[in-house]
C-alpha cells in the first residue's frame, strides 16, 4: 500500500490557558494543504516491524509511525510483521503536523492491512495517547480542534488556491514555541472568520517566535510587502504562509525566498472529499 500524508496549516490559534503535564489550552482552525509525505506499507509474515525514511535523523525507532504500528501489533496480538517505508517532503519541526500526520496514516494504513477493524471512538482514543494533532489527520479538511489541539470538530472547507510556505531551514520544536508564548491576562476572546481571513487570521505563538528568530519576524514582513492578503506562522513555526490573490505576485514572492536559500512551496487548501489516502 502507498499512502498520502498530508500536511496542515494553521489560519487560527490562540493560547487560552495551561493545562497538566506542560500542555497549552488551544482554540485553533487547522487546514490540510497539497503538500503530503508518502508511506508505504509491506505486510510480512515475520512478527517484525521495520521503519526507514529517507531523513536519516527520522530513520530510527523513536518515530512515531514507528511506535504506532508497534502498539497496535502488540494490542492486538498480530502475528504479522510489516515494513514501513516513510519518504519525508513536508519539513521537520515546522507546524506543518508532518509527524502527527505520518502517525495518523500509520494507524488508518495498519487498521486496513491488518484488519483490525477499530471503530472510531478508538482510533480517536489511540490518537489522543500518541499526540495532540493526530485526531485531525484522521479527517483532514478543516476543522476546530480544542483543549490541547485532540478534540476536532469539522467545519466548512476553506479553499485557497494560492498559498505561499516558506521556511528558512530552522526547526522550532513545539515546546519551545509555547515556552516562548505570552498568554493574555485576563484572557481576550478572538473570533475567526472565514469570510474575513485578512483581519481574523492569527497565531499566539507568533509574537514569541518573531522576537526569538529575527528571520521569521523579517520574512513575514517580507510576505506583506509583496502583498499577501494574510501573512502568519503556521502553528508553532518555523513555516510561514502567506495567502495571495495574485499568482504572478505569489510566484515572484517565491523566487525572492528562493533565492534567500528558502525551502518554498505553493499550496493549496484541501477539501475533505478530496483527501486521498491512496497515492
Amino acid at each position: 500500500m502507498l499512502t498520502a500524508s498530508y500536511a496542515k496549516i494553521n489560519l487560527f490559534l490562540e493560547v487560552t490557558g495551561k493545562l497538566p503535564h506542560n500542555y497549552h489550552q488551544v482554540n485553533t482552525v487547522l487546514c490540510s494543504i497539497d503538500l503530503f509525505d508518502l508511506l508505504s506499507y509491506s505486510i510480512v509474515d515475520s512478527p517484525d516491524v521495520s521503519f526507514s525514511c529517507n531523513i536519516p535523523s527520522l530513520d530510527n525507532n523513536e518515530n512515531l509511525v514507528y511506535k504506532i504500528a508497534d502498539y497496535l501489533q502488540k494490542k492486538f496480538c498480530i502475528k504479522q510483521g510489516a515494513a514501513i517505508h516513510l519518504e519525508k517532503h513536508i519539513p521537520t519541526a515546522a507546524g506543518l503536523g508532518g509527524g502527527s500526520s505520518n502517525a495518523a496514516n500509520c494507524l488508518l494504513a495498519l487498521n486496513d492491512l491488518w484488519q483490525l477493524n477499530i471503530s472510531d471512538m478508538d482510533m480517536h482514543r489511540i490518537a489522543t495517547s500518541f499526540g495532540s494533532d493526530l485526531n485531525f489527520f484522521l479527517q483532514g479538511g478543516t476543522a476546530l480542534g480544542e483543549n490541547r489541539g485532540e478534540q476536532t470538530s469539522p467545519l466548512p472547507d476553506i479553499l485557497l488556491d494560492k498559498v505561499l510556505l516558506i521556511n528558512p531551514h530552522i526547526p522550532i520544536p513545539s515546546s519551545l514555541a509555547y515556552k516562548l508564548v505570552d498568554i493574555p491576562s485576563p484572557a481576550q476572546t478572538r473570533y475567526f472568520d472565514s469570510s474575513n481571513l485578512s483581519q481574523t487570521c492569527f497565531n499566539r505563538l507568533e509574537p514569541g517566535i518573531r522576537k526569538a528568530f529575527p528571520i521569521i519576524d523579517s520574512a513575514l514582513n517580507t510576505l506583506h510587502n509583496y502583498g499577501a492578503e494574510v501573512a502568519m506562522l503556521s502553528g508553532s513555526g518555523s513555516t510561514c504562509f502567506g495567502i495571495f490573490t495574485d499568482e504572478a505576485v505569489m510566484l515572484r514572492c517565491k523566487q525572492h525566498f528562493m533565492d534567500l536559500n528558502f525551502w518554498c512551496f505553493c499550496a493549496k487548501t484541501l477539501a475533505r472529499k478530496d483527501i486521498k489516502f491512496s497515492a
